[in-house]
């Protein structure tokens, strides 16, 4: 079999600087506590754990004094920060530079709604840790809508205020902002900057990657789709290759390849999450090539 990995998947920018200031951190001092999983991907955070990274909750946040913690990629609410004040935590925030400006644009929209009673909607995933952070910059005001059925929770008569989890899908995003837009123009009469706002917040490192993986999909009889199962970016991407090829398997470790029959399979691409390592692509492509037969 002719075995490709998809040179453009593998870790965004902003996971590769947590990931980076995680192992620094490890390097010198051999601990580090990581407030939820540095990446949503098992494989790679059991290599952290090894080096000494602990993972905690904001419950035991709450308990650690005089230490030190990361914040990951994906944010975090205001009351983190203040926790850290009074708990004297020093924190090493790798909040991704997206991620942060996203917060800030949330912050400054709500910070506005007295004037027209407006609301704040994010087209996100309920208890998302990216979600959590954003939804923080309103006190816990923000709506969440993940699918049509969720609108119902928004008042259209209203202004809405939308944004989107950065790790959202593009046209998942335009048809909720259609859907909005309908439902405003039934209630209103009319759909303007007066009573809709629409941010595509979607990053487009990650959005990028929709047109390229589509390609990829149509280039391979079967696709070896490689990501941890709490990510939501694998989630919408592994949707991408399905969608274009039928023989799309998802895996987390190289064990689930034997569940796949690749009877006949001339060429496999392997691709992955924003959250996805490198090195696990690599030694998935490196099982396939190794254990060819026994898999045929």
């Amino acid at each position: 079999m002719n075995v490709v990995i998809d040179p453009h998947s593998g870790f965004c920018f902003g996971v590769v600087f947590a990931i980076q200031m995680a192992e620094d951190e490890l390097n010198e001092s051999g601990t580090l506590y990581c407030l939820g999983d540095i990446v949503h991907n098992n494989k790679e955070i059991e290599r952290l754990k090894a080096k000494g990274l602990k993972i905690i909750n904001h419950e035991e946040l709450k308990s650690l004094h005089d230490c030190k913690v990361m914040i990951r990629a994906h944010g975090e609410p205001p009351e983190t920060y203040q926790t850290a004040i009074n708990n004297n935590i020093e924190l090493i925030d790798a909040s991704c530079p997206v991620v942060l400006k996203l917060q800030n644009r949330v912050r400054t929209s709500f910070d506005g709604l007295e004037k027209d009673g407006g609301q704040i909607v994010i087209y996100g995933e309920v208890g998302h840790a990216e979600v959590e952070g954003l939804v923080g910059q309103t006190n816990g005001d923000a709506i969440i809508v993940s699918k049509e059925e969720d609108l119902e929770k928004i008042d259209f008569t209203k202004p809405v205020y939308f944004f989107s989890q950065t790790t959202k899908s593009t046209d998942g995003f335009n048809r909720m902002q259609t859907l909005i837009e309908e439902k405003l123009k039934e209630k209103q009469g009319v759909v303007d900057n007066d009573n809709f706002i629409s941010n595509d917040t979607v990053c487009r490192q990650v959005s990028n990657r929709e047109p390229q993986l589509r390609k990829f999909a149509t280039e391979h009889d079967v696709i070896i789709f490689v990501s941890g199962k709490k990510s939501s970016n694998g989630k919408a991407l592994y949707g991408v290759c399905k969608e274009e090829n039928e023989r799309t398997y998802f895996i987390s470790e190289t064990e689930e390849l034997a569940d796949i029959n690749f009877a006949g399979v001339k060429s496999v691409g392997i691709c992955g999450a924003t959250s996805t390592p490198m090195w696990l692509m690599e030694e998935v492509s490196n099982t396939l090539k190794s254990k060819e037969d026994v898999l045929i």
